[in-house]
């Protein structure tokens, strides 16, 4: 298992929601396929758009804080910079 932080979204440049997790893939697995009750599944929140692996479960969640007090702006261009295509970045973590 390592930390990472990750960005979903509904579409490209639509609703986003930002966690931490110990186990990405099947965290996105989950989210995908409706099972995490909230925001995702109301929202209909699926594309895995960007993530980060970090040593440690505390960097991750610093980081997750950190995003999540960010402006949507900052979350956009961070995306828009390392998948400037929105392309699901799940396929590539199987």
């Amino acid at each position: 298992m390592q930390p990472a932080i990750y960005i979903m979204a509904s579409q490209a440049r639509g609703t986003l929601y930002v966690g931490v997790t110990s186990d990405l893939i099947q965290r996105v697995w989950q989210h995908k396929n409706n099972l995490v009750a909230g925001f995702t599944q109301q929202y209909s929140v699926h594309t895995l758009v960007y993530y980060e692996l970090h040593a440690t479960m505390l960097d991750a969640i610093t980081r997750e804080k950190q995003l999540k007090a960010g402006s949507r702006a900052k979350k956009l261009t961070l995306i828009e910079t390392s998948n400037p295509h929105w392309d699901d970045l799940y396929q590539g973590l199987l």
